[in-house]
């Protein structure tokens, strides 16, 4: 089972710093993932200190196995002070984790209560309060809970139970039964939208419903899908050793999931052992990318170290909107969920060229670096084979 977990945010109006902050960390050698949101006191940059503080600290105690999630949770409640004009805590939190058989362990602390969907209902977990040692009124819900394929899990802020608060016809806001209403609608009209795609809904859906389209508080919604994992195969670069060309195309070839092909060479070998001719896309490429090739049996055919370079530069800004072939790979490795690389380990000459850019890496460097933001940044299940 695939953890798809995904969260969107946007600030209070007129802020320049996030007031929420999300982290989240995968395992991939204990098979479990952690994630938290905190809410800090107020907004802009004393909000974004206190949450950034709560969830940090929350993530590196949990992580720590000798330190059940539990009692991790009760000395951050305990230690974290109250505002002394307001007179509530400085943040609030949720935190899950997680593993891939789907045993969760989920705290919170003043948060709004997570949703638990499982077709298309709302589940009533059972959960137990601890009341702070340190602190009247403030209290953690613990929950222990088994998930099945197809659950969702979603957590957000008060900005979004909230929002709206005042006007029209949420005088008292959206609250938790309208966040739940406007999920399980978009679910009904599409049961397989991803964790990112509902999560921006969730967001889309708050500022649209606030007076002018001004957040009058930070939102923030995070969502996890679990589901059968999407596969994909990047196969980039000749082999070292030429004589395993054929075996290593078959492997290709037998590959379940999606397919992709970066680099000339790595197509031309894949044509020739496999005997599938490679067509040349005749509309001009936008930018200094060539453009795709297309093969039967074969999702994505690119260029190799120039599409892949600027591929992992737009994955590390966050920023893709472009109709090229590193677009389009982007694309190809966003919609997957357990990435696969086999890298050639056969050096390329065209790559010591003195009239390329400067910046331009050996491709197993770049690989390394896809990798690792694929994992941190987007969550993904990432493997490396070299050949």
């Amino acid at each position: 089972m695939f953890i798809d977990i995904d969260c969107h945010q946007i600030k209070k109006y007129n802020q320049n710093a996030f007031g929420d902050y999300f982290v989240s960390k995968r395992y991939p050698d204990e098979g479990k993932l952690i994630a938290v949101l905190s809410d800090g006191l107020g907004s802009g940059i004393k909000a974004n200190i206190l949450s950034c503080m709560t969830a940090t600290m929350l993530l590196k105690f949990v992580e720590k196995e000798e330190i059940p999630i539990r009692h991790a949770a009760e000395i951050v409640m305990n230690a974290l002070p109250v505002c002394k004009v307001r007179k509530i805590s400085y943040s609030t939190f949720s935190v899950i984790d997680v593993n891939d058989e789907g045993a969760a362990k989920i705290v919170e602390e003043g948060n709004p209560e997570f949703l638990w969907i499982r077709n298309n209902e709302v589940m009533t977990p059972p959960f137990e309060t601890i009341p702070s040692k340190t602190f009247k009124n403030r209290c953690l819900k613990s929950y222990k809970i088994n998930l099945m394929l197809g659950d969702r899990l979603i957590f957000c802020s008060d900005g979004v139970t909230q929002c709206g608060l005042g006007n029209g016809k949420l005088k008292l806001g959206l609250r938790r039964e309208g966040l739940i209403e406007l999920v399980l609608n978009k679910l009904a009209e599409e049961p397989d939208i991803s964790s990112s795609d509902l999560s921006q809904y969730i967001i889309r859906q708050t500022i649209n419903i606030e007076t002018n389209r001004l957040p009058k508080d930070d939102i923030s919604a995070c969502v996890l899908y679990f589901r059968e994992p999407r596969t994909s195969l990047i196969f980039t670069g000749p082999p070292f050793n030429q004589k395993k060309d054929s075996e290593y195309a078959q492997m290709f070839k037998d590959f379940g999931g999606k397919k992709a092909i970066c680099g000339g060479t790595t197509a031309n070998l894949i044509s020739r052992e496999l005997n599938l001719p490679i067509t040349m896309d005749k509309e001009i490429s936008i930018g200094k990318l060539p453009s795709c090739s297309y093969m039967d049996g074969v999702d994505l055919v690119t260029e190799g170290i120039l599409t892949l370079t600027e591929a992992l530069e737009r994955l590390e800004d966050g920023k893709w909107d472009i109709d090229n072939a590193a677009g389009k790979l982007i694309e190809f490795l966003l919609d997957s969920d357990c990435i696969n690389f086999m890298v050639g380990a056969k050096l390329n000459q065209a790559h010591y060229n003195p009239a390329l850019p400067v910046e331009i890496e050996i491709r197993k460097n770049i690989i390394k670096k896809m990798a690792a933001v694929l994992q941190d940044k987007y969550f993904k299940r990432v493997n490396i084979q070299y050949m």
